[in-house]
């Protein structure tokens, strides 16, 4: 029996059963068929939501299972049927297509849909239960679909529409980097270990009285992983992202700073739970000690008020805020976190786990991460990935897919050459000093350092 077959016996289950169990909700749902039956809501100001009864057609389970010809895959079973008018695909015996679907199913498909363990957890021929599927599954409020229709629903298009532009909301499914594609420091892992267990935990931190928790402050130079770790943080734990650059909202909307950074934890509080990440975060902050325009002082004031007023204990979003610059951070702002997590430059074991990641699709002759680890002392993750880029793109100009540990070392020997041009005099005889880019940081080249089990210490492949 084909894996199509499969699928779409799955979901025509599913929607049935679905349509017929009132005590399930829309976290029944694996999020595929939660957004094949997303329905907006007619009220205004109201979130929109998964409607019963659910109508399985050619189209919603093509969308549902990315099968080119649903009713092909299942045509030739007895407990199938179609309604050539509407398009409409029906079991004619439910139970007979789940004995069937039990018969050739593995654990897993089980497992991963609530609704379908709903219906299986008293047999004796299948080991598992809904609460087990339901932990699994990714919980609505994470999808995209209930995300922008919140954001539709609270938010007024046009009067909110610059705030809302300046603040970037990602869906867990849409972060592609996980925890277990990176590689930490010791001290790296064990703050976030101990943030997903308060998480886990909010409760009983709630019983005993521990409610300031939850608030990170990521604190190192540019390419090493803070806004990476914590995107990968969101996809592990299954939280939307709230990403805001604090320059951005003071830069472009200073009579509106105070406001929006006051919406932009709004943003947050509606979206819960979720991550809060706040980056750039000395951009408003430095200000308090500084005889910046009066707009930008109440925005710090606004700013320092709205995190002591959120928490993860009471209103499940964890605050990560991220610097470049920890020295230009006053006392008041360092008060507010409650833990500082240091990103360092990799060091030679990091460098050479970065670099065998990064290169793990590539077609490298000879290659020695080492060697390359030891001419590239200083350099971030995200320059490394710049190397290697580099390396790739001039290879492809000699019409060459494989590259040579020689091609790498050329890379490097290049990369370190346009790095020191910010130093230099770019016109001769003029005074004026040109700086020829950001060098390390690589303007907006993400980074951090990927993941290699046998070391306990590096940094991802994206930008902060």
């Amino acid at each position: 029996m084909s894996d199509r077959a499969l699928d779409v016996v799955e979901f025509l289950l599913t929607a049935h059963i679905y349509s017929e169990n009132r005590q399930l909700d829309a976290n029944d749902l694996p999020p595929r068929y939660r957004r094949v039956f997303w329905a907006e809501s007619e009220e205004e100001g109201e979130v929109g939501g998964v409607e019963r009864p659910l109508v399985a057609t050619e189209k919603t389970a093509r969308q549902a299972t990315g099968a080119d010809d649903p009713w092909e895959a299942v045509s030739d079973l007895m407990f199938t049927q179609k309604e050539e008018f509407a398009g409409r695909i029906t079991l004619t015996q439910p139970e007979m297509a789940l004995d069937w679907l039990v018969q050739r199913a593995d654990r897993d498909r089980f497992a991963t849909n609530p609704t379908l363990a709903a219906a299986v957890e008293d047999r004796d021929d299948v080991d598992v239960t809904h609460e087990e599927a339901r932990k699994s599954n990714r919980p609505i409020q994470a999808d995209r679909v209930w995300i922008d229709s919140l954001l539709e629903s609270y938010f007024d298009a046009e009067e909110d529409a610059e705030m809302l532009d300046l603040v970037s909301v990602r869906a867990p499914e849409e972060i592609e980097m996980t925890l277990d594609d990176l590689v930490l420091t010791t001290d790296q892992e064990g703050e976030i270990e101990k943030i997903v267990k308060a998480i886990e935990h909010r409760d009983y931190l709630a019983e005993i009285g521990l409610r300031e928790i939850g608030k990170l402050l990521f604190v190192g130079p540019p390419g090493t992983g803070k806004t990476t770790v914590s995107r990968a943080l969101a996809h592990e734990l299954g939280l939307p992202f709230v990403e805001v650059k604090l320059s951005m909202i003071t830069s472009q909307y200073l009579g509106e700073t105070a406001k929006n950074v006051d919406k932009t934890f709004e943003v947050a509080r509606r979206l819960s739970p979720c991550i809060l990440f706040i980056d750039e975060f000395d951009s408003v902050a430095k200000t308090r000690r500084s005889d910046e325009h009066a707009a930008l002082k109440r925005a710090v004031n606004t700013l320092l008020k709205c995190i002591d007023e959120i928490s993860l204990i009471r209103d499940d979003v964890l605050l990560i805020g991220a610097t470049n610059h920890p020295d230009q951070l006053d006392s008041a702002a360092w008060r507010r976190f409650d833990e500082i997590v240091n990103f360092p430059k990799p060091d030679y074991q990091m460098r050479a786990d970065i670099l065998r990641i990064v290169t793990r699709r590539m077609d490298i002759a000879e290659f020695d991460p080492e060697a390359v680890a030891e001419k590239t002392e200083g350099l971030t993750g995200s320059d490394l990935r710049l190397v290697l880029r580099e390396a790739v793109l001039e290879a492809l100009t000699e019409e060459r897919m494989s590259l040579t540990q020689e091609d790498i070392l050329d890379a490097v020997s290049d990369f370190e050459e346009r790095d020191n041009l910010k130093n230099m005099d770019m016109i001769d005889g003029d005074q004026e000093t040109l700086i020829a880019g950001d060098g390390g940081s690589s303007g907006n080249e993400e980074n951090g350092h990927s993941h290699d089990h046998d070391h306990d210490h590096g940094h991802t492949h994206t930008h902060d």
